[in-house]
C-alpha cells in the first residue's frame, strides 16, 4: 500500500517539456539590471522579483493600472463599432449620422488603440524601473496629453450625438 507521501509525488509528476520550460521558466529580475526585463528570454515566463519594502503592492498597483488602461480601450473599440454599424435603438439613422459614423468610428478605434499602447508603455516603464529599483512617479506629457484627447473626444462625441438627437426631434 503507498504511503500519502507516495501518492503526492505521484500526483505531482509530470513530464518534461523543452519547449514549454524555454518559454515559461521565470524570469529571474536581480540577473538583469542593465537591461530591460522585457527583452530577456524566455519572453512568457513571469518576472520574479524580491519582495522588500512595499514591492508586491507596487507590482499589484501597477497591474491594475494597465487593466483600467485596458478596459478603456475595450470600451471605446465597443462604442467604435456600434458608431460604425450605426446602432439605434427607436429609428433609423438620418443621412448626417450616416456621414458622420465612419469617421467618428474610426477616431474612437484609433484613441483606443493610442490609450492601449499608452497603458502598455506606462507598464513596461514601470516594470523596468521597478527592476532598477529607482523612484518613480507616472505622469508626464504624453499621458495627459492622450487622455486629454480621448477626453475631449467622448465629450465632444456627446455633444455631436445630443445636437443630431435635437435636430430630428
Amino acid at each position: 500500500m503507498p504511503q500519502s507521501g507516495d501518492e503526492e509525488e505521484a500526483t505531482t509528476r509530470h513530464v518534461y517539456n523543452a519547449l514549454h520550460y524555454r518559454l515559461v521558466n521565470p524570469v529571474v529580475v536581480e540577473d538583469h539590471q542593465g537591461s530591460s526585463v522585457f527583452c530577456v528570454p524566455p519572453f512568457l515566463g513571469p518576472l520574479l522579483f524580491d519582495n522588500t519594502d512595499s514591492d508586491a503592492r507596487d507590482h499589484c498597483a501597477n497591474e491594475r493600472t494597465f487593466l483600467s488602461y485596458l478596459r478603456l480601450s475595450v470600451y471605446m473599440t465597443i462604442v467604435s463599432v456600434a458608431i460604425v454599424v450605426s446602432f439605434h435603438l427607436k429609428s433609423e439613422p438620418s443621412s448626417l449620422e450616416l456621414r458622420m459614423a465612419k469617421p467618428l468610428g474610426i477616431i474612437f478605434w484609433l484613441l483606443s488603440l493610442a490609450c492601449l499602447a499608452l497603458g502598455f508603455g506606462n507598464y513596461v516603464k514601470t516594470v523596468n524601473k521597478y527592476s532598477r529599483r529607482t523612484a518613480i512617479v507616472q505622469t508626464g506629457w504624453k499621458t495627459q496629453s492622450i487622455l486629454s484627447l480621448i477626453a475631449c473626444a467622448i465629450v465632444g462625441a456627446c455633444v455631436l450625438f445630443l445636437a443630431t438627437n435635437s435636430k430630428r426631434s
